[in-house]
């Protein structure tokens, strides 16, 4: 019998990060999946923060070389990889010179955020995804962490829902309490525009500030995990999540999540065989 497959997208992974809520469980959540029976691939951005000798990545060269253009811009898309050996498990790395070769993630140190944010999310998300396809793996379920990776569920559902790979892939989206500042810049909706998204897509979701990329995620996904307490108390996440009827993981304390979401997995998972 065929394994389950389980793609984990996430903003942050320890010990390629801080160490953070995110980060811990996007280390531990997949290796406890993988011994569960189920069959893995983990995503995170190559971010500049990255030591790539200490951490031993390398370039995958049957999978990078693909050129993805964003707002009519040639961007190639580089995949590196790295094992996390205690784990038997590796981590995928989204890099490119102009994104994500700075030596911090979102902002400069001066705290002010970077303006490519925009672009750099959408490079990330077409880039799981092409890569993903270049790997002609094919995932029951796609589980989602932190606001760099709502732009997966949206892309998946709409730009590549053509892709055999992903037409019964049914998505999560953990939701933390991060955030960020302000919105993306003002030139996002035409590049998500040049994409294909359709006007009447994008034009629900406002100025696309942390508030309207959150939910973005939530719209387009099949099922949500309330990662953080905090997370769980807000009125506009709640109401959104209800008004859509999505199934909800309430928070659990992390010594129990991961034990948690791979029984929340199991609802999904029905669904699709």
């Amino acid at each position: 019998m065929e394994k389950p497959k389980i793609l984990f997208v996430s903003q942050e992974i320890y010990p390629y990060t801080r160490e953070s809520s995110m980060s811990r469980m996007s280390r531990y959540l997949p290796q406890s999946t993988q011994e569960s029976g189920r069959e893995i691939r983990t995503f995170m951005p190559r971010y500049g923060i990255i030591n790539e000798r200490r951490n031993q990545l390398h370039e995958v060269i049957r999978l990078s070389g693909i050129n993805m253009i964003i707002n009519d811009a040639d961007h190639p898309l580089i995949i590196k990889v790295a094992s996390i050996q205690a784990a038997r498990m590796q981590i995928y790395f989204i890099d490119n010179e102009e994104f994500f070769h700075k030596k911090n993630m979102f902002q400069d140190k001066s705290g002010k955020y970077y303006e490519n944010n925009d672009e750099k999310c959408i490079f990330f998300a077409r880039g799981v995804l092409e890569t993903v396809k270049k790997l002609g793996w094919t995932p029951d379920i796609i589980y989602c962490s932190g606001w760099f990776t709502s732009l997966v569920p949206l892309y998946a559902k709409l730009l590549y829902k053509d892709s055999p790979i992903f037409t019964n892939s049914k998505i999560i989206t953990a939701l933390y309490n991060d955030s960020f500042p302000g919105s993306l810049a003002a030139s996002f909706p035409d590049k998500l525009a040049y994409d294909e998204i359709p006007q009447e897509v994008i034009g629900k979701y406002g100025k696309f500030t942390h508030h309207d990329l959150i939910h973005t995620a939530i719209d387009y996904s099949d099922g949500i995990v309330y990662a953080t307490p905090e997370i769980a108390t807000k009125p506009w996440v709640q109401d959104i999540v209800k008004d859509k009827k999505k199934p909800v993981l309430p928070y659990v304390d992390e010594k129990l999540a991961a034990e948690k979401i791979n029984k929340f997995f199991d609802k999904f998972l029905k669904k699709t065989k």
